[in-house]
C-alpha cells in the first residue's frame, strides 16, 4: 500500500477528515456512500458502488441506474431480449 504522507487525528465523535486532494482523485462527492471494512490490521474506506439488483455483480461504468435501482449491462440485455 502506497503512503500518501498524509496525517489526520481523529476527533472526540470517532470522525475523520479526507483531504480534498485525496476526495478529487477518488471521485468522491459530498452525500457520496464510502464502503468501510477491514483487511488484516487495515482499515479500508471504498466509494461505494452498488450491485447489480439481478445477478450481484458490480463492474464499473457497467451499471445503468434506472428509477433508484443498479442493472449491469447483461442484465438489461437480456430483459429487453424477453
Amino acid at each position: 500500500m502506497k503512503s500518501t504522507g498524509l496525517v489526520r487525528k481523529v476527533d472526540e465523535l470517532g470522525r475523520i477528515v479526507i483531504p480534498i486532494e485525496l476526495r478529487r482523485n477518488l471521485g468522491i462527492e459530498q452525500r457520496d456512500s464510502l464502503e468501510i471494512y477491514i483487511e488484516g490490521e487495515n482499515i479500508i474506506l471504498k466509494k461505494y458502488e452498488p450491485a447489480c439488483i439481478f445477478c450481484g455483480t458490480a463492474q464499473d461504468g457497467e451499471m445503468i441506474h434506472h428509477k433508484g435501482k443498479n442493472i449491469c449491462r447483461t442484465c438489461a440485455k437480456e430483459l429487453s431480449n424477453s
